[in-house]
């Protein structure tokens, strides 16, 4: 993980709006997440391509769909990094 990798992609409103709503349904596919956003599908996947990139996001195939869950692992080495302050 790179630490300023993940900062700068959290420092999006939108990114942060995303990992809200896939933290309170679980796991979403692309299309629930673009349906409750009301964003486009090429600039949802745009964010989603970000989020994965900074491990904040993981993604998982299921038949025919891509669904995307919280990588919490990350979180938790998120927070032991920010207890040290």
């Amino acid at each position: 993980m790179s630490l300023g990798k993940t900062l700068k992609t959290l420092s999006d409103p939108l990114r942060r709006e995303i990992l809200e709503l896939v933290k309170k349904n679980y796991r979403m596919s692309a299309g629930e997440i673009a349906d409750q956003l009301h964003i486009s599908p090429q600039s949802l996947s745009y964010h989603l391509k970000l989020l994965k990139e900074s491990d904040l996001l993981v993604e998982s195939k299921e038949k025919n769909f891509v669904y995307y869950e919280l990588n919490a692992s990350l979180f938790d080495e998120l927070i032991l990094w920010l207890k040290q302050f």
